[in-house]
């Protein structure tokens, strides 16, 4: 039977690997087992101390492995730490953009940021590369928007969002480092305005994890989630309980600001479009 609460790529006495909806941290929080991704996972796994191997920002959807030992944990753990892991996503951003790119632009913290969480390129940061491919353009509510597919071929904090703002093309949605950081605050704290919803246009950030793959016991491992795979299920559907007031109120600002509720709620409809103008090489 499935479980309402994970949408199961892959599972064994190994791992369990997970389609992650945005909207619901990885990390344990204090409205109970339901309101994380690992909080989940354990109920899943019968309470057992299973653990996260990679991690994906709240708003972030995907592929996330979840180790059910120790063992397994400190193995794939070292794959992703020695960069042996290949990943790909996808995500849609402002404006369009075409052909192949590669982002080489070192990342530490942004120094002049009221948002305690936010880095930036800077020269003295850590390195840091992106490959970005762009697949196609669209129209839609006026403005311009391109999908494209990325692999980091390093693994720094936001370094997908930064690498793509950097490159003036944001990820559609991104509270920190889209429009305006202050939107982000104004979120945590539930003062977000309808302008600010209409600004960021979608209520999540539209970038998804679609693709993993490594080599590990002798073995070639991939996992693949297309975007707006999970249906409805109770994992795809279900608020993340446990958001903050504040969060909780940014939510229904979203909802409100005059954008059709399937663009505010779900940027995988975007992510996972078909129809679009082939971008060129």
């Amino acid at each position: 039977m499935a479980d309402p609460w994970l949408h199961v790529l892959h599972e064994d006495e190994d791992l369990i690997v997970v389609d992650k909806p945005a909207g619901l941290v990885v990390h344990p929080s204090k409205a109970g087992e339901a309101s994380s991704l690992i909080g989940r996972a354990r109920l899943h796994a019968g309470h057992r101390d299973v653990r996260l191997v990679n991690r994906l920002d709240r708003e972030t959807s995907g592929i996330v492995i979840i180790a059910r030992h120790a063992e397994a944990a400190r193995e794939l753990g070292r794959l992703f730490s020695h960069g042996h892991v290949r990943k790909r996503y996808l995500a849609v951003v402002q404006g369009a953009l075409e052909g192949e790119h590669r982002i080489d632009a070192p990342l530490g913290r942004d120094d002049a940021s009221p948002v305690a969480i936010k880095d930036a390129v800077r020269d003295d940061g850590a390195p840091a590369v992106t490959t970005v491919r762009a697949v196609g353009s669209f129209e839609e509510d006026g403005g311009t928007f391109t999908r494209v597919e990325i692999e980091p071929l390093t693994g720094r904090k936001h370094q997908i969002r930064i690498h793509l703002a950097h490159a003036g093309h944001p990820v559609v949605g991104d509270k920190i480092y889209g429009p305006d950081e202050t939107i982000y605050l104004r979120f945590v704290e539930g003062r977000m305005t309808a302008d600010d919803a209409a600004r960021l246009v979608l209520e999540f950030q539209a970038l998804h994890a679609s693709e993993m793959a490594f080599t590990w016991r002798g073995r070639d491992w991939r996992f693949h989630a297309p975007p707006g795979d999970r249906g409805t299920s109770e994992a795809a559907r279900i608020p993340p309980a446990g958001t903050t007031s504040g969060r909780v109120a940014g939510m229904a600002v979203m909802a409100g600001a005059g954008m059709s509720r399937a663009a505010a709620v779900d940027p995988e409809r975007w992510l996972g479009r078909r129809r679009f103008s082939p971008a060129r090489a």
